[in-house]
């Protein structure tokens, strides 16, 4: 199967649990999920609608932002704080976090089952259970770790200003 036949079976499943959840499958909601699974990614909502203006002009912004909220109601699409940056959007096809880069404003995503020990550390030594998923956990990559000639393994804390 190739990339773009991959992709438009994707889409046929995401528009086909649109369906099933009763919503009408309109050009705009067409236009944004393929977006969305073309991008492979995260995107904004400005983002998304640079592509789908780019297919139909007549896609407004807002139309964008209304489509997105009532995806992510049916557990399609998932948004993500990234620091004080407007929220991204991705399809919610895969358990996973998110790391942000303070300094690059990469985002690096991390399987979910790599946090699943720390959360069990935190939840058992302090009786809180984490919930991270609309936001990034914020610091710094290695890429940058490397050319500010840090450390990633120091024991002490790194302030974003320390860094810089």
């Amino acid at each position: 199967m190739t990339l773009r036949e991959s992709e438009d079976k994707r889409v046929v499943e995401v528009l086909a649990h649109l369906a099933s959840s009763r919503h009408r499958i309109t050009t705009a909601r067409r236009h944004i999920v393929t977006a969305l699974v073309g991008a492979g990614g995260h995107l904004t909502a400005e983002e998304v609608a640079a592509v789908v203006q780019a297919q139909d002009p007549s896609v407004h912004l807002a139309t964008v932002y209304r489509t997105l909220e009532a995806l992510e109601r049916l557990g399609i699409v998932i948004h993500i704080h990234l620091g004080h940056g407007r929220a991204i959007y991705h399809l919610a096809d895969s358990s996973h976090y998110h790391l942000y880069c303070q300094l690059c404003g990469s985002v690096q995503e991390i399987p979910q089952a790599e946090l699943d020990n720390l959360f069990a550390v935190v939840a058992n030594s302090y009786g809180f259970k984490p919930s991270l998923g609309h936001f990034a956990i914020i610091g710094t990559c290695g890429r940058c770790m490397e050319r500010k000639g840090l450390n990633g393994l120091s024991s002490g804390g790194s302030s974003p200003e320390s860094i810089a």
